[in-house]
């Protein structure tokens, strides 16, 4: 996968088709079959002749709830500073990975699975294959730690594997994770034959050997500024905990992300969004402590 090019053009286009549509006429009915995580092989983000150094970024959506907006938002409007703030920031070959999360425990489609992709097409066709389901169960969490076990067991990356360089890791939600998924839950979900219960913190782990792993806390719910759903966070990923408070700038706060950890500077990046979104992206960021890409001897990325 991601054997195609990303057109600024060609997304303006889709930008356009869907900008009277509604959500129910962009993404599926259905959950797709081709996003089911069920006997979930590997997911590939591969270097090629037209993108030789890729980099392999995961963004997990939570489609539960007032988020499955979100999802809304970056196919009308943010996909292009997505990919254009990434490109133009110097990393030339990002590999995008669109997943949805819900609830494993209440969801009939709490994990979706799509395909590393750099074409505008190849992006959009998985972004709208999601169907957003807006279950959740209504206890403050939600089943991010999924994200983290497809990253962590079901990836093959060549920017780590041929370079050591790790690639990036973003869910973004309100909620807190579910601390476990139970071995029967992996088996009715996943087809996994697992014995023991899974911890968040084994799988968080797992998916830090691969990629920097980073939440962004939407800060519009039920749970602004809540200091338990914040304190979770923060005693899982520290620094890399981001509390962004307009969900609108969740595409630009990505990029912004991987622009400075590949050295550029903060006031360059930001300086191509509106005067609005770059406000955003730079209170979201203040206390971000920029570090280096990891490098395959380097065991956690300092910050």
């Amino acid at each position: 996968m991601g054997y195609s090019n990303w057109s600024s053009d060609a997304y303006s286009t889709l930008s356009d088709t869907y900008a009277h549509k509604s959500a129910d006429a962009i993404f599926a009915k259905i959950a797709s079959s081709n996003m089911s995580p069920m006997n979930i092989t590997i997911r590939e983000s591969r270097d090629s002749d037209i993108h030789p150094t890729s980099l392999a970024v995961i963004i997990n959506l939570d489609v539960t709830g007032s988020m499955g907006r979100i999802p809304e938002s970056i196919v009308k409007n943010e996909l292009g500073t997505l990919m254009n703030t990434i490109i133009d920031s110097g990393v030339k070959h990002p590999q995008i990975l669109f997943n949805a999360i819900g609830d494993h425990y209440t969801d009939r489609y709490p994990l979706q699975v799509g395909q590393f992709e750099s074409g505008t097409s190849e992006l959009d066709k998985w972004l709208t294959s999601i169907n957003i389901e807006g279950g959740g169960g209504g206890q403050n969490k939600e089943s991010y730690l999924l994200a983290w076990l497809v990253g962590g067991r079901h990836t093959s990356i060549d920017c780590f594997e041929k370079r050591g360089e790790k690639g990036f890791l973003f869910t973004i939600g309100d909620e807190k994770c579910w601390n476990s998924i139970s071995s029967d839950r992996l088996m009715n979900l996943m087809g996994y034959s697992q014995s023991e219960n899974i911890t968040d913190k084994q799988l968080l782990e797992e998916a830090q050997r691969l990629y920097n792993v980073y939440h962004i806390h939407v800060n519009e719910t039920q749970y602004k500024d809540d200091p338990d759903v914040i304190g979770y966070w923060k005693d899982m990923l520290g620094e890399r905990l981001i509390i962004l408070n307009n969900h609108d700038a969740i595409c630009a706060t990505i990029a912004t992300i991987i622009a400075l950890q590949h050295g550029c500077d903060m006031s360059d990046v930001v300086g191509r969004f509106s005067s609005h979104t770059a406000g955003m992206v730079t209170t979201a960021l203040a206390t971000y402590s920029v570090g280096v890409i990891s490098k395959l001897n380097d065991g956690v990325v300092t910050l």
